[in-house]
């Protein structure tokens, strides 16, 4: 992921984080809360994918398998 990817992930981030404080100070539920994190986060990562971290993932994976004979 370059530079300017990053930087638009990190913006993305903070934008969850200030929707999702301004939704727990409206009162609104923990559970409402949490799941507007996660369906937001899951946006911003088809949005902004990073296939670094998709690599290192999947290398793990592979050697897991590996080494448990899956």
């Amino acid at each position: 992921m370059d530079v300017a990817d990053r930087q638009k992930k990190v913006e993305g981030l903070e934008a969850i984080k200030g929707k999702a404080m301004g939704m727990a100070k409206d009162g609104k539920d923990s559970l409402e809360v949490r799941d507007f994190i996660t369906n937001a986060k899951k946006a911003l990562a088809y949005e902004l994918p990073d296939e670094e971290a998709f690599q290192k993932a999947k290398a793990a994976t592979l050697a897991y398998k590996r080494r448990s004979g899956k």
